[in-house]
């Protein structure tokens, strides 16, 4: 038997033997993944990222039944400096109110405005409910009444009316299942073209969440193209040869056909996150790039094509296996996170990587042996083998570690005690409207929204009694509205709301003898809640019979057992809804509700904090998980427990300098940045695992530890540096995108590509230098000297790459 067979996987000698046949399967299998391409779906709704059974949707489904609420809602923001009450901005805003009633997907009943809200008034000592503005007054007077009127009602401000009368909202429910940005893109067209000096916003989380998932898939339909291109011309820069470009942009496209063509017969639904695979993929296809560097010199040196394919495959087979196999685990970890699409996006990766993998050892070494020998790709970056190792600046940057290793090892430790620092800040936080760049639709109407109304974000505290008619108790609505007051001190809680305002709003208006006289001083001492319970539940039943029935339904249930407390918050972020919780169990615990009533948390503001916890403690989890995986995989490739933690180095440096840098920056720890973390795993380990096996590798066969540390800096280390540019450069498009997780994707991961790369080739070897008499190789293999330290030549010493 040829002895370089010995050493090639059956797989590869079967590619050897059999290129064509061997691609003829590869394609083969590959239009049977393509088969269930037409029946994909897609999901962007965050709710989803938690399994339905998860206790926060079981509990926010519950408290919207309770109080039959809406799980989506858009908001409309009208904004007019001069103030919206004139009969121009009136009479649009009635018109558009009209139009969006029109619009499939829309709750219709339940559509809010300042036409359709219900303003509660006494008249004559009875209690009348009537649209706010429900004719459009004609005379100065008249409008100037109107306005005095709705400024006054504390149940439009914050909500529906600015306090200076210069924005308004209309809320516009959506049906289960409606396609916010489709309503969006709807009521975008309502507004008429001669607007004046009224501007127009649209906020909420359907509009946030459904303009992301178009913009997702719109996105990578653009930059995926956009990276293969650039991963395209930059192999041709570096081979010169179309047949192995190719087979590197081949492995790519048939990783993600696999495992895309997967998930999609397998039913799940493309998310967020595997909606980035492809770009993941295409760069871990580049891992081929060592094989290429390698097989142009062991060409070079043979002479003969098989024989240079076949030892080729010989001398990378361990590291290339290891290397794939440590990125599957560190993607599979994730399959341990709560969050659905990440675990999926976990899983997909993986299984792409192994299928890179594969055809590492069937498409690439078949390619190879199709080639033209004439037009074999000769060492042209870097290293050449007729050159002196030593004279190249790869060798001459393997010198420095080698013989300065002691200060490489103090640089580095200066570099993480300031990494500690930055990781000693780094705040933990989630913001979908973030997702978005400072300047687009999404968060400027967020913005504007929030600085003239009460928030776009929604959070509820349901108070719950200890039995009915508990919430006709004054004792327990002055304890509610107690608590109100102590929210609003957070300047990000732009409104609160409950059933104490109704019952406050009906006392008062019940002691005036008309809305004219509905702000008059004296009738301060009636905005008050009543001291009777029977008072308070005739209030609520008069309004009950008045009023719409939602608007006493979504403050209050039926045996008036429940009542739910409206927060309006002005951030996204997570951290706000976490701060009042805080605020709200400290109040509790001076102030406790009466009756033993407790209070329970729900709303979509409560749904983000509760899913940004998940995904960081899950990712913890799952780094931890992974942390232990690629550890316990490095000391079976090594099979020594020093070499293993020694591999381990320069990921751990490349994680902590990277998020230490995270935290210095002040970026938010938020789920692309903690996605990341476990992703890191997988990526950042590959080049020290195939420096550490070529190392092992050509000191058994030269066991001068200079030399062989040097080779391994010039020659493999060639293709470290090329995978991690090209990895880096493929996944710097994403920095273009129009949204932020993708640029925080590939801001990352440039990073921890190259300081990855870097670190394996400067700090392995002063490492490998420092500890070098507590090393051995596995059994049957050259060794250290343990008695004496391998002679270091001088810097002069020139040395021939084999």
């Amino acid at each position: 038997m040829d002895p370089f067979d010995r050493h090639a996987l059956w797989l590869t000698r079967f590619s050897v033997e059999r290129p064509r046949l061997t691609l003829v399967l590869i394609l083969a299998a590959t239009l049977l993944f393509l088969i269930p391409f037409p029946q994909v779906r897609t999901d962007t709704d965050p709710k989803n990222m938690l399994s339905p059974t998860s206790a926060v949707r079981v509990s926010n489904d519950e408290v919207e039944r309770w109080f039959t609420l809406h799980k989506d809602v858009i908001v409309l923001g009208i904004v007019n400096d001069h103030g919206i009450f004139n009969r121009e901005t009136l009479g649009r805003i009635a018109q558009i109110t009209e139009d969006i009633l029109t619009i499939p997907g829309v709750v219709v009943r339940d559509v809010t405005s300042l036409t359709t809200v219900d303003n509660i008034l006494g008249e004559e000592g009875r209690l009348t409910v009537r649209p706010a503005v429900s004719e459009i007054p004609q005379t100065q007077e008249e409008m100037a009444a109107l306005k005095r009127s709705l400024l006054s009602n504390p149940l439009f401000i914050g909500r529906l009316l600015s306090e200076d009368g210069t924005a308004t909202a209309i809320y516009v429910p959506l049906e289960p299942g409606a396609n916010g940005k489709a309503i969006a893109d709807r009521i975008r067209t309502v507004p008429p073209k001669e607007r004046g000096e009224d501007r127009y916003y649209l906020a909420g989380d359907p509009v946030a969440r459904d303009t992301f998932g178009v913009q997702m898939f719109y996105q990578m339909a653009i930059l995926s193209p956009i990276a293969g291109m650039v991963m395209f011309l930059l192999l041709w820069r570096m081979f010169r040869n179309l047949p192995l470009v190719f087979s590197v942009m081949g492995a790519a496209m048939v990783a993600i056909i696999w495992s895309m063509g997967l998930l999609i017969a397998l039913g799940y639904p493309v998310h967020i996150m595997s909606s980035m695979s492809p770009v993941f993929l295409m760069a871990i296809a580049t891992d081929s790039i060592h094989i290429f560097n390698e097989f142009s010199f062991r060409f070079a040196e043979a002479g003969e094509k098989r024989r240079a394919v076949l030892d080729t495959m010989a001398a990378v087979a361990g590291p290339v296996f290891y290397s794939d196999v440590t990125t599957a685990v560190g993607f599979a970890s994730l399959a341990t996170v709560a969050i659905v699409p990440v675990k999926i996006f976990g899983l997909v990766v993986a299984f792409g990587t192994l299928v890179i993998l594969l055809l590492s050892f069937t498409l690439v070494p078949a390619v190879l042996m199709l080639l033209n020998p004439h037009r074999l790709p000769q060492p042209s970056v870097g290293v050449q083998h007729v050159e002196p190792l030593q004279g190249s600046w790869l060798a001459r940057l393997g010198e420095i570690s080698v013989r300065r290793p002691k200060w490489i090892a103090v640089v580095g430790g200066i570099l993480l005690v300031v990494a500690g620092v930055g990781l000693s800040r780094i705040k933990v936080n989630n913001n979908i409207v973030h997702w978005f760049k400072p300047g687009s639709d999404v968060r400027t109407a967020d913005r504007v929204m929030n600085a003239r109304l009460g928030g776009t974000s929604t959070a509820y505290l349901v108070v719950q009694g200890a039995a009915e008619d508990a919430m006709k108790d004054p004792e327990m609505l002055r304890a509610i509205e107690g608590l109100q007051r102590e929210l609003e001190k957070d300047p990000r809680v732009g409104k609160t709301f409950s059933v104490v305002d109704y019952v406050k709003r009906i006392n008062r208006v019940l002691h005036s003898d008309g809305p004219a006289l509905v702000a008059a001083p004296s009738l301060m001492l009636f905005d008050r809640i009543p001291d009777s319970p029977a008072e308070v539940g005739q209030y609520l039943f008069l309004f009950g019979m008045s009023a719409k029935p939602s608007d006493l339904d979504n403050v209050v249930d039926y045996p008036f057992q429940k009542a739910n407390l409206f927060l309006q918050l002005k951030s996204w972020d997570t951290g706000v809804m976490a701060d009042l919780l805080r605020r709200t169990e400290v109040y509790l615990a001076r102030h406790p509700l009466p009756g033993g009533a407790t209070i329970r948390p729900a709303g979509i503001a409560y749904f983000n904090l509760v899913w940004s916890d998940e995904v960081l403690w899950g990712m913890l989890e799952s780094f931890i998980a992974g942390l232990v995986l690629v550890f316990l995989i490095l000391i079976i490739q090594t099979r020594s427990f020093l070499w293993g933690l020694l591999t381990f180095v320069p990921l751990l440096f490349t994680i902590a300098f990277i998020y230490g840098v995270v935290g210095l920056v002040g970026k938010d720890f938020d789920m692309p940045v903690a996605v990341l973390s476990t992703l890191s795993l997988g990526m950042a380990i590959d080049f020290a695992i195939h420096f550490v096996g070529r190392f092992q590798r050509r000191y058994a066969e030269d066991p001068d530890l200079e030399r062989a540390l040097l080779w391994t800096v010039a020659r493999p280390g060639k293709g470290i540096l090329l995978n991690a540019f090209l990895f880096a450069v493929a996944f710097s498009v994403m920095t273009f995108a129009q949204l932020t997780p993708y640029i925080t994707v590939g801001v990352l991961i440039v990073g921890i590509m190259l300081l990855s790369a870097v670190a394996t080739l400067i700090g392995l070897p002063s490492l490998i230098v420092i500890f070098q008499k507590h090393l051995t190789f596995s059994p049957g293999k050259a060794g250290f000297n343990r008695s004496r330290r391998p002679p270091l030549p001088s810097s002069k010493t020139k040395e021939t790459a084999r």
